[in-house]
């Protein structure tokens, strides 16, 4: 038996095959963020032990979506699009371990195998879904700027049903784009058990980008609507108060985590 080559399934005698490459793993988007804030007991519904709620603004929610490019250190991906390009919107809540605050993704929704497969590495609670965005473009005829005025929208589907819509008209410069999805992460990883006696494998583990760069995050006028679904819970998180809408262009590059706890035996 020759052995096996592959950061990740499937496991083959050459690797060429594997769905995703070793870390290191780079982004390159435009992210357009949604602040608001729900009933504090919907949140804490989605924090498992051994998390707690953020002290401080507790039901604050950020739903974002993403259009991103990404490679691995060859960067071979960006000559083969299909392999680097994808959408996704994820909804990030905070949390507190230890006396620390976290940020930690509850939902999340992308277009690509490969970024799922991603996501089980990292603890994030993948699942397909269909994701648009308007994209800025420096000629007007058929796309905003990033600028005063720009005007750009947002859906997330899932299961053949819109799960959201957003609209945002930027209005000015601001010096983030929001402060929920500003923390590391805190996310749980695990594998169930092939007897169905619980997990085998569950651990909480911490992660955040090892480096990042962003341009200049804008600010504006927000209108977000969330739908009810028969096999999502997004709408749980019904929407009280927005706080903002912002829109920024961002790198980042990820690079492992660490363990905060074992919770298996």
């Amino acid at each position: 038996m020759g052995q096996q080559q592959g950061f990740f399934y499937p496991r083959t005698a050459t690797g060429q095959a594997s769905l995703i490459p070793s870390p290191p793993w780079s982004y390159s988007g435009d992210l357009l963020t949604v602040e608001y804030r729900t009933d504090p007991a919907r949140v804490a519904e989605l924090l498992p032990e051994p998390l707690s709620l953020a002290e401080e603004d507790p039901g604050a929610v950020a739903l974002i979506w993403a259009d991103w490019q990404s490679c691995s250190s060859s960067r071979e991906e960006l000559l083969d699009p299909v392999r680097s390009q994808y959408k996704e919107c994820f909804v990030v809540v905070r949390c507190s371990f230890e006396g620390r605050t976290y940020s930690r993704c509850v939902y999340i929704w992308v277009d690509k195998d490969f970024a799922i497969l991603r996501g089980l590495h990292q603890g994030y609670p993948k699942k397909l879904g269909s994701m648009w965005q308007t994209r800025p473009h420096p000629f007007a005829q058929a796309a905003p700027q990033i600028a005063v005025g720009g005007v750009f929208g947002a859906t997330l589907a899932a299961g053949d049903r819109r799960l959201a819509e957003a609209v945002l008209t930027l209005r000015e410069e601001v010096p983030s784009n929001g402060f929920v999805n500003g923390h590391p992460m805190a996310h749980h990883r695990v594998y169930p058990s092939i007897d169905g006696r619980g997990d085998a494998y569950a651990e909480l583990i911490e992660s955040a980008g090892a480096s990042f760069e962003g341009g200049p995050a804008w600010s504006g006028d927000v209108e977000l609507r969330l739908f009810d679904s028969p096999t999502e819970e997004l709408s749980r998180l019904s929407v009280d108060e927005v706080i903002g809408g912002y829109y920024r262009q961002v790198g980042v590059t990820w690079n492992g985590g660490r363990t905060l706890a074992k919770l298996s035996e």
